[in-house]
């Protein structure tokens, strides 16, 4: 495992006072902020991905073209 040095600013202390409030430590607080971070940037790029994948015409016709195909084969 690692370590991180920070610099804080009192905005930053004045947050990281108020999530440790309930008996959590710096370091627990953070760590989970980094990783609530990940995750939110992780589920955007999923999201954006999407998007294009949905507004992307190849990719819907190719996708009628298999639901039909499937469609198809359900009759057998």
């Amino acid at each position: 495992m690692g370590t991180l040095t920070i610099r804080t600013d009192a905005d930053v202390e004045r947050a990281l006072d108020a999530l440790t409030a309930d008996g959590r430590s710096r370091s627990d607080v953070v760590r989970e902020a980094i990783l609530d971070t990940e995750r939110q940037s992780r589920r955007a790029r999923m999201r954006a991905e999407a998007e294009a994948l949905r507004n992307d015409p190849d990719d819907a016709a190719a996708a009628r073209r298999l639901a039909s195909d499937m469609e198809q084969l359900s009759a057998w």
